[in-house]
């Protein structure tokens, strides 16, 4: 970080910068996780649930983003807290069997999430553009070697970058909202009325969580957090905690507003005679008919933006797990190289790209209780956090989310592998 930045960071923390403008230097952790929630994942899932339901499925949004808020704001008080990482801390404080399991599936964690952003933003251009897959793909390489490269000047040039393209997703969906204009009220009746048509609803919206509270994020939320302002006492500590939970609300807020966006634009476009869209491929060549070519631009451009942070994000995530968990760093280069290679591997067999989206969804819901639960475990405990171990009530709300997500994936899995669920038949 610049010196420039360190000398704000410090007035910020001494009381000699005030109100909202003290929090800029501090500001970026949370934003850059937030791609995690706009990335391609979340479009499939969303367009699927506005185009089947309308509007009745924004609660689940609405819900799915409330609970991200709360994992991400503890992983960040954590780092900020302990000036360690989740991953380094799961490796001092569990048995080394259990160390490593986390890690051999926190990695298979990081390739299956960046399988999903890398062909998002690949498939974004190839539709843009009109190029064969292929190329997008190695386009959406080059790219996210250039944005990775800004790293090596420190935290505040990739998070402009991050922050750029995150305004990007969201000007693009303020623009989708103006070309179909959605129906106000009754998409705030489906933001706050829980309502679930039938058993393929249900699924549905299990599909919206687990696209949402993403493995990799965790973990990257405490690592952005330990060495960016290292806190001299309780007091600057706890004027972090309290700036990085405002950056939280505020990062999440705009991720949770996109996602509604995404609902409602679908519900708008294809609810009315076109309710069987469950691709993002058919979702472009629909729009255009409906609502002109400027439409689906837009809506791949933002599909674009979200492949291209979220994997730059995913990469950075991936190098935190593993030099976390086993003390060993590799290049960055290496590490996007390797993560890439899958989603090539999907395309040259021919495996259709949403299908192979869907798949990487369920690898996720496998794999995500494993930093919920650690997450839970270590900011309980006194010797870890010390004074700023987290309340009853934070651990109450936190467990209640982690067993109903663990509880909702674990169905969504299930139904993927076809096995019968008594009451859930559907709609």
């Amino acid at each position: 970080m610049s010196d420039r930045a360190t000398v704000a960071i410090r007035d910020a923390l001494a009381g000699r910068r005030r109100g909202p403008l003290a929090m800029l230097p501090l500001a970026g952790p949370a934003f850059i996780c937030s791609v995690a929630y706009m990335d391609p994942g979340n479009f499939a899932t969303n367009i699927q649930a506005g185009a089947r339901y309308n509007y009745s499925l924004l609660w689940v949004v609405v819900l799915a983003n409330i609970v991200a808020m709360l994992f991400q704001s503890l992983s960040a008080k954590l780092g900020i807290v302990t000036n360690r990482n989740l991953a380094e801390l799961c490796r001092l404080h569990f048995p080394r069997p259990v160390v490593m399991g986390m890690w051999i599936g926190s990695e298979v964690a990081a390739m299956a999430t960046d399988l999903a952003e890398f062909l998002g933003g690949a498939i974004g251009l190839a539709l843009l553009f009109g190029l064969p897959l292929i190329w997008g793909m190695a386009i959406t390489a080059v790219i996210t070697f250039g944005i990775l490269a800004f790293q090596r000047g420190g935290f505040r040039p990739i998070e402009l970058i991050i922050g750029a393209l995150v305004g990007v997703i969201s000007l693009s969906y303020l623009v989708e909202l103006f070309l179909a204009p959605p129906d106000w009220h009754a998409a705030l009746v489906g933001s706050v009325v829980p309502r679930l048509q039938d058993g393929d609803a249900l699924m549905l919206s299990i599909g919206i969580i687990g696209a949402t509270v993403m493995p990799h994020a965790i973990y990257l939320h405490s690592s952005l957090t330990q060495d960016r302002a290292p806190a001299r006492d309780d007091g600057e500590r706890r004027l972090l905690v309290r700036y990085s939970n405002i950056e939280v609300v505020v990062a999440l807020t705009i991720a949770g507003l996109v996602n509604v966006a995404m609902v409602m634009m679908a519900a708008t476009a294809f609810h009315q005679g076109h309710a069987d869209v469950a691709e993002i491929e058919t979702a472009y060549h629909t729009l255009v008919p409906l609502f002109g070519v400027g439409a689906a631009a837009v809506f791949m451009l933002s599909l674009i933006a979200s492949g291209m942070s979220s994997s730059a994000v995913g990469t950075m995530a991936g190098q935190v797990i593993m030099q976390g968990f086993v003390g060993f760093r590799i290049p960055i280069w290496v590490r996007r190289l390797v993560t890439m290679l899958p989603a090539f591997a999907v395309v040259a067999w021919g495996v259709n790209a949403t299908e192979a989206l869907v798949l990487s969804q369920v690898v996720l819901s496998l794999l995500l209780p494993l930093p919920m639960v650690a997450l839970l475990l270590l900011v309980r405990r006194p010797d870890i956090m010390g004074h700023f171990t987290s309340g009853p009530a934070v651990r109450t709300a936190a467990a209640v989310s982690t067993v109903l997500v663990v509880a909702l994936n674990l169905l969504l899995v299930l139904q993927f592998f076809g096995v019968p669920i008594p009451g859930l038949a559907a709609g």
